[in-house]
């Protein structure tokens, strides 16, 4: 039987072409008026996601 992926470990990362995961920044929600533009300009790129082998083939194995 195989493994399934966790549904909601998978809407928020992406795996990009060579199987790099990336997540979204945190604090862009609300409260965003009064920022420097510089400030939401830096988290406007997502963020390299460490996550450690066993994990990444615990809830991605079909990514890993």
């Amino acid at each position: 039987m195989s493994r399934k992926t966790n549904k909601s470990f998978k809407k928020r990362l992406k795996i990009t072409k060579n199987k790099k995961v990336k997540s979204r920044r945190a604090g862009k929600n609300h409260f965003n008026a009064k920022e420097r533009g510089e400030k939401k300009h830096k988290r406007r790129r997502q963020l390299d996601f460490k996550l450690k082998q066993d994990d990444k083939s615990r809830y991605l194995p079909h990514e890993a």
